[in-house]
């Protein structure tokens, strides 16, 4: 068995949607998102991604894309393994290859998401060289034209780089949030990314800065009933304690209503403290939590 990792071209788009259309189609309704974006990859690979595929004696049987999220920072996405070719470490090779493409471009590091009930890829994911970083939960607060605190707020910058840097939800995140510009992707949050996010929340009273978010993109999809709703991600949520999370909850839900937005969901730490002060401000919480891994790119590999 010859393997080749090369970049991926426009004609894997077949051999790469046979093996990936139903990789989750026993945990999620609408399947993987391999097919439906392998073409628009390939297409838009450039300086800052690059598509590799695993050649097995011409036949793509895997696949992965590395990204590179900022001067530093890559992110690796999409890494799947034809079934028939798995425990040959395939996967391995092709993390590598993404590691070495975004080491030559400057990146230090290289992170990740895996669902926390994909086993497989999590166990991939430590074999390849990823390292846990982190780990985060989706919370749902419907939106609310009335919705009201009593905390004074403002969406000064500096004032919501304090409610970061003040709190331990911030720290549970490794100062993670999601990145303004790939979708799904976590990157290093910076008073630059609160500068340019569309909206950026910050809550403070007598005691300061109390409660922090930011608004990161809006999108369209179809909900079970086949009807286009506009979803926000708010790319982090955190905040002191159970008070200034109601508090915050309530600006988003606030914030999402004036914007005419259908659902919402905020990425807050999975944490046994903030996921519950979520419960007690009575705000839907996701099924199960997502992780985060690091691979040092200065590593050996």
């Amino acid at each position: 068995m010859a393997v080749e990792i090369r970049p991926a071209r426009l004609g894997d788009y077949e051999a790469v949607a046979a093996f990936t259309r139903d990789t989750w189609s026993d945990r999620r309704e609408d399947g993987d998102y391999i097919p439906r974006v392998f073409e628009d990859w390939v297409e838009s690979d450039d300086e800052s991604q690059r598509t590799f595929v695993a050649d097995v004696d011409g036949t793509a049987a895997g696949v992965i894309q590395t990204v590179l999220l900022s001067e530093h920072e890559a992110w690796a996405q999409g890494m799947r393994v034809d079934p028939a070719h798995r425990g040959k470490s395939i996967g391995t090779k092709l993390t590598h290859a993404g590691f070495d493409w975004a080491r030559e471009r400057g990146a230090t590091v290289a992170r990740n998401m895996v669902f926390s009930w994909n086993v497989m890829g999590l166990g991939l994911s430590r074999a390849a060289g990823f390292e846990p970083e982190t780990e985060f939960r989706w919370v749902h607060p419907d939106p609310d034209p009335d919705a009201s605190h009593d905390y004074t707020e403002t969406g000064d910058v500096h004032t919501a780089w304090r409610a970061l840097q003040s709190s331990r939800a911030f720290d549970e995140l490794a100062g993670l949030g999601l990145d303004l510009n790939e979708a799904w992707a976590l990157s290093e949050v910076t008073k630059d990314t609160l500068r340019d996010a569309p909206e950026t929340i910050a809550l403070t009273d007598s005691d300061g800065a109390r409660a922090a978010a930011y608004r990161v993109r809006d999108y369209g999809r179809e909900n079970e009933d086949g009807e286009s709703v506009t979803w926000a991600d708010y790319g982090v949520g955190v905040w002191h304690d159970t008070d200034a999370c109601e508090a915050l909850l309530a600006a988003i839900s606030r914030d999402a209503a004036e914007s005419d937005i259908d659902q919402v969901r905020v990425l807050v730490p999975e944490d046994a403290a903030f996921v519950s002060d979520v419960a007690a401000a009575r705000v839907d919480i996701g099924d199960e939590p997502d992780f985060v891994t690091a691979a040092d790119l200065s590593a050996d590999y």
